[in-house]
């Protein structure tokens, strides 16, 4: 056995003991499990009583009511899930069929996927090194290289085609450095949509994340900080794309006591009445699962500062940028190599800890191969390094 294989070896072990302690189990330990109880029950049975199930209900305005307060967003739209909610920010930015819009490569591929459902096509651009999410500086560099202004469009020179919209992800929770996407797309003439399906509870610069751009989009999946099952909301401070957003989610019907007009083709995109009292339960409990998933963190973060066979394979933790507070949804590894990375993830799963590695970057999809994209040296290099660790809470 070699030298770095034995240093792994016995780091992998240390590491299976510190999640079985913490989770007090030798059994399966998920990556993240939700944490689902008595005051989901409640609401839920709430919900049964009051005969409102779909799509109207108390439970849908206020789980919207609980968004603006915490996120301080002006509005608050709910719908059935993160990717639509995507699909439906960026239809109401005004995003059409054969435009381009800019996102990154590293995502989970419901980023991609809402893009083209609108007949528009992404185009990728790299990573960040300090925030995972999309880079500042590569975006500006490919702007000013590669698009020229022309009647108040942003045109990519090469193809002729308008780039109507950006799409940072604040990658597990890591605030991009949106203030400057933010100007960035501002003097391009460019909407910006924040993917925040990751990142309720993470601020940048004491500010929400998805509050920055002109609309932002949350995920509510089972295995996010909290869930609906499946569910997503929208956030904007623009009354008018809010209005927009509801209005094409709701079928476009137009409003009557008993009179089923529509006055355009729409969508029925709206969050359930019971999906969001399983909301309303979930994000009373925010704070408390903010700071036992930060305090998992730390504890992750002392293991490999004070692991010796850490220092020496060089792993480091994920860790806040500048300005950044991240929620800590999804904690991690950074591995010197991708070998390394390989077989902490065969043995760790083979032992029951639930490890996985991110994404498969988008451009390496079959399905997006052909996508126009800068060069993508840092999304590559996450990409083979990073491994995504157990981050649930503990349920009582």
């Amino acid at each position: 056995m070699s030298k770095a294989i034995e240093i792994n070896t016995e780091f992998t072990n240390q590491f299976i003991d510190l999640v079985q302690d913490h989770y007090q189990t030798s059994d399966f330990i998920p990556l993240h499990a939700p944490c689902v109880g008595q005051p989901e029950k409640i609401k839920l049975n709430a919900c049964i009583d009051s005969t409102f199930v779909s799509s109207v209900g108390q439970f849908v305005t206020d789980f919207e009511q609980q968004f603006v307060d915490y996120t301080k967003a002006s509005h608050a739209v709910a719908v059935v899930n993160g990717t639509m909610g995507l699909f439906l920010a960026l239809k109401t930015v005004g995003v059409e069929a054969n435009d381009l819009v800019i996102t990154q490569s590293l995502t989970f591929v419901a980023t991609p996927n809402a893009i083209k459902m609108l007949h528009a096509d992404p185009l990728f651009v790299d990573v960040d090194k300090a925030t995972y999410g999309l880079s500042a500086d590569s975006l500006e560099t490919f702007l000013n290289d590669e698009t020229h202004p022309q009647n108040g469009k942003c045109i990519h020179t090469q193809t002729g085609r308008r780039i109507s919209a950006c799409v940072p992800m604040h990658t597990l929770g890591f605030s991009v450095e949106i203030e400057r996407i933010v100007a960035i797309c501002k003097q391009h003439n460019i909407k910006l949509v924040e993917d925040a399906a990751e990142s309720l509870g993470s601020f940048y610069k004491k500010q929400h994340t998805g509050t920055f751009g002109d609309i932002g989009v949350f995920s509510f999946n089972g295995n996010k900080i909290i869930t609906t099952g499946g569910g997503g909301m929208l956030v904007t401070n623009n009354a008018d794309y809010a209005q927009r957003a509801k209005h094409l989610s709701t079928t476009a019907k137009v409003p009557h006591a008993w009179l089923f007009e529509h006055d355009e083709i729409a969508y029925n995109l709206r969050m359930p009445n019971l999906n969001a009292a399983l909301g309303v339960a979930q994000f009373e409990q925010l704070d408390a699962f903010l700071t036992e998933k930060k305090a998992l963190a730390d504890r992750y973060a002392q293991f490999i500062h004070s692991n010796p066979n850490a220092t020496l394979a060089g792993l480091s933790t994920l860790k806040n940028a500048q300005n950044s507070d991240a929620n800590c949804w999804l904690n991690g590894f950074i591995f010197d190599n991708q070998v390394d990375r390989d077989a902490f993830l065969a043995q760790t799963n083979q032992a029951g800890i639930q490890t996985r590695p991110l994404w498969t970057p988008m451009h390496q999809l079959e399905i997006y191969q052909d996508a126009i994209r800068t060069p993508l040296p840092n999304t590559q290099w996450f990409a083979e390094r990073i491994v995504n660790i157990p981050s649930g809470v503990k349920c009582a």
